[in-house]
């Protein structure tokens, strides 16, 4: 008996490889030429001889071949990789970083295609390819719509959408416009929904892409219906229907026929949605799609219903109840027939041998044991996974948040940089100011003594005074104008001595309210490579600060040396001097220090440390030489022209 049936088992399995033979062979035909191409280009790349930019498109080839396997898509993406690191080019970075992101998407594996694409992102700003980035942006935004963090989704979205405008990529904008819509759609903002689905329509309609605007008239149609307007919900649906069936893509023909049966229902006409729903159902079961299959035919139970057509209603709605629980339980029901199969062959084995039923027993529990170990692996993957999708996640929150304190970073500078500018106008209006004190000392003496000579001359001096106080007045508001955030560096060739004799002539009244001889001895041909606002400031400063500490009937002059490839300005005072203490104070960072000068003026403490700083901006040095009670000399040293 055993023999028989063993000989049985051998003539059973003989025909169903005959018949396994016979239904493959023809799609073995019809494969056979796409075989052979893969086996041709897999031949040149074991070729020694070959370069590396073959090597590129050979494999490019292989990786967007959606007939290989994607492990093996995978593999060749993983050798495009290396080759791209070996030849340092971030084109192939980027492009093959999008091909792993396709790829771990279709098989399922949303956190490696997440993480890929914005390494994508990263290799097409280092590329500075707007267009590539844009569309890497709108695979990332599909990708969180599939994980439904449509918040996320929505931004990624936008960016790619505002990238897109910039460059004029009029198909990702239009596709990334309507995926961003059909967010709207689910959250309820049809308005906006409308907005940008009609913008991606007119985009469709300008490059003659005939599917995307299909898709486009179907999801606006669907949107209508939404909103209660069925007239223009089915006006769209038709033409997006028109379309597709002239195309030949009929797979979204069932979703839109189904919506345009309830609308027919709606308007009271029956007939014509049972014809919409029938042909639903058909190009369903043409292209076995089970979900569509279930939907069609609940749809036409309910429309049988209503015309009490109720044998029809029953037999549909048996229909969608066997595609209902095989969608649901599918992979359930596949397990309960093995177990059953196996039961029943253990039960027969059993009459015929104990042992081998024994054998079958541990065979069951070794499977059972398999599938316990299968669905720990699966319950260590979902921890996995979410553990990848969070720290992609921090990520990005990590990156906003350095992004945050750079801007406030940036702001804090400003407010420094215009805290000190401020300093700066108050110190270079000090001496103008004391220049009108020291007049009018000398025109109380003069009207005292009823001198009309004096007070003539006086009166001319405190013109001029005026004059340049209005000039440097002007001057200080034209920079402030230009002042954006940090101090203005403009360099450009500078007469030394005219920049000189303009401040002899500002600081005049200053020094002769002081008895102080004020004079220069540079020379006319001595030219820098400067900024000369900060030049100005630097030897207002400097001038300022000799007449403050020089006593009454002091001296100080401006003079200029050569040294090496530099002019070195020298500020030399008869004043009080000062300890090289009292200089590292006045030189240290933020530190404003005032003090009062020989006759108590008063300064804002900002002093050398603007020089310093001045000097340094104009690629320049300075050198402090000063003894108490003797006097003070200091250099600047600015570069030549």
């Amino acid at each position: 008996m055993a023999i028989n049936n063993k000989k049985m088992r051998l003539d059973m399995l003989k025909v169903y490889v005959t018949m396994g033979f016979l239904l493959l062979f023809p799609l073995l035909l019809v494969g056979q030429d796409n075989k052979n191409r893969i086996d041709s280009l897999e031949a040149i790349l074991l070729q020694k001889k070959i370069s590396d930019s073959l090597k590129f498109e050979v494999l490019e080839e292989l990786v967007n071949d959606q007939s290989l396997n994607p492990k093996v898509r995978l593999k060749n993406c993983f050798i495009l990789v290396q080759l791209a690191k070996k030849n340092n080019n971030l084109y192939w970075y980027y492009k093959s970083n999008v091909w792993f992101g396709h790829i771990y998407k279709k098989i399922g594996d949303l956190d490696k295609a997440l993480d890929n694409y914005l390494d994508a992102a990263l290799h097409a700003q280092k590329l500075k390819d707007t267009k590539k980035e844009a569309i890497v942006y709108s695979a990332i935004g599909s990708l969180y719509k599939v994980h439904e963090e449509y918040g996320r989704a929505l931004d990624f979205f936008n960016k790619s959408i505002a990238l897109s405008r910039k460059v004029g990529d009029k198909k990702t904008l239009a596709i990334t416009l309507n995926n961003s819509a059909q967010l709207y759609k689910m959250d309820g903002v049809y308005d906006s929904a409308l907005l940008r689905f009609e913008e991606a329509g007119k985009i469709f309609d300008s490059l003659n892409y005939r599917k995307g605007l299909a898709y486009n008239l179907g999801n606006i149609g669907l949107l209508y219906a939404k909103q209660g307007n069925n007239l223009k919900s089915t006006e769209n649906l038709q033409k997006a229907i028109q379309i597709l069936n002239e195309i030949g893509h009929s797979y979204p023909i069932v979703t839109y026929e189904l919506k345009l049966a309830d609308l027919s229902f709606i308007k009271g006409d029956i007939s014509k949605a049972l014809d919409y729903a029938h042909h639903s159902l058909e190009i369903a079961e043409e292209n076995d799609l089970k979900e569509q299959i279930r939907d069609a035919s609940l749809k036409l139970s309910k429309l049988y219903a209503e015309t009490k057509a109720y044998e029809k209603a029953y037999n549909y709605h048996k229909q969608f109840v066997i595609y209902l629980d095989s969608i649901r339980n599918e992979e359930t029901i596949r397990n309960m027939a093995d177990l059953r199969t196996e039961y029943q062959v253990a039960q027969k084995q059993a009459e015929v041998d104990l042992l081998q039923s024994k054998r079958q027993r541990q065979n069951i529990i070794f499977a059972a044991m398999i599938v316990v170990m299968m669905l720990l692996v699966f319950l260590v993957f979902l921890y996995y996974r979410n553990y990848k999708r969070k720290q992609a996640l921090n990520m990005v929150i990590t990156e906003r948040k350095e992004e945050i304190e750079a801007q406030r970073d940036q702001l804090e500078m400003m407010n420094e940089t215009k805290e000190k500018f401020l300093s700066i106008i108050s110190h270079d209006l000090l001496g103008p100011v004391n220049s009108f004190k020291g007049l009018s000392t000398i025109m109380q003496a003069s009207i005292e003594q009823q001198n009309v000579a004096d007070l003539r001359h006086i009166h001319k001096l405190f013109n001029d005074s005026v004059e340049n106080l209005s000039t440097l007045l002007t001057n200080l508001l034209d920079w402030s104008v230009t002042q954006q955030g940090a101090i203005p560096y403009n360099p450009e060739e500078i007469n030394v001595a005219e920049l000189v004799n303009e401040l002899l002539h500002l600081f005049s009244n200053m020094a002769l309210n002081k008895d102080i001889n004020l004079s220069s001895t540079v020379g006319d041909k001595i030219l820098v490579w400067a900024d000369v606002n900060s030049l100005k400031t630097i030897l207002r400063n400097l001038t300022s600060n000799a007449i403050k500490f020089t006593d009454q009937g002091g001296q100080i002059t401006i003079s200029a040396i050569l040294h090496d490839d530099k002019v070195g300005i020298q500020v030399t005072d008869s004043g009080v001097g000062m300890a090289q203490e009292k200089i590292d104070e006045l030189l240290a960072k933020d530190n404003f220090k005032r003090s009062s000068g020989t006759k108590g003026e008063k300064g804002v403490g900002l002093g050398l440390q603007l020089v310093k700083e001045f000097t340094e901006m104009n690629k320049g040095s300075m050198s402090i030489e000063s003894t108490e009670e003797v006097g003070t000399k200091i250099t600047v040293y600015l570069p030549v022209v």
